[in-house]
């Protein structure tokens, strides 16, 4: 299975924002951190914004935070949210043209792989994924001003 690149973004804008719980963030810094596209990033940092997990404040003096705690803001919820569909091989899509659809067990195998890859994220918060011992590192590597 791979989460498509919206996804990823989604989760990294989130890690930076959890590394930063008392500043603002740009999206241009984010995008200069991860060494990733502002446009990508902009409609990304949108849907996260629509769908509670990023409060985007315009104009100046403005910038993006957590509008939850990351203790609150449940892994694999977030990839639910943000993946467009689940669809891994052709009978799972509208457009279905599978000649053993509805004879083959591969659609129930892969559902239940799915549904246990989502429950595992389901045990993560985005505070799990920036724990107290890595902080430092991670803030260092997307170049953090950690004052």
């Amino acid at each position: 299975m791979r989460l498509t690149q919206y996804t990823d973004y989604a989760l990294r804008v989130l890690i930076h924002l959890a590394l930063k719980p008392d500043q603002l963030s740009t999206i241009r810094e984010i995008s200069a951190a991860y060494e990733i596209s502002q446009n990508h990033l902009m409609k990304v940092v949108q849907r996260l914004s629509q769908l509670g997990y990023v409060d985007s404040r315009r104009g100046r003096g403005g910038g993006l935070s957590l509008k939850r705690e990351p203790g609150r803001i449940v892994v694999g919820q977030v990839v639910r949210d943000m993946e467009p569909d689940f669809g891994l091989v052709e009978c799972f899509r509208p457009d279905n043209a599978c000649v053993i659809t509805g004879a083959c067990v591969l659609p129930r195998a892969l559902r239940q792989a799915v549904g246990a890859f989502l429950s595992e994220l389901d045990n993560y918060t985005l505070a799990d994924l920036v724990p107290e011992d890595r902080r430092g590192e991670m803030a260092l590597r997307l170049r953090i001003d950690p004052s």
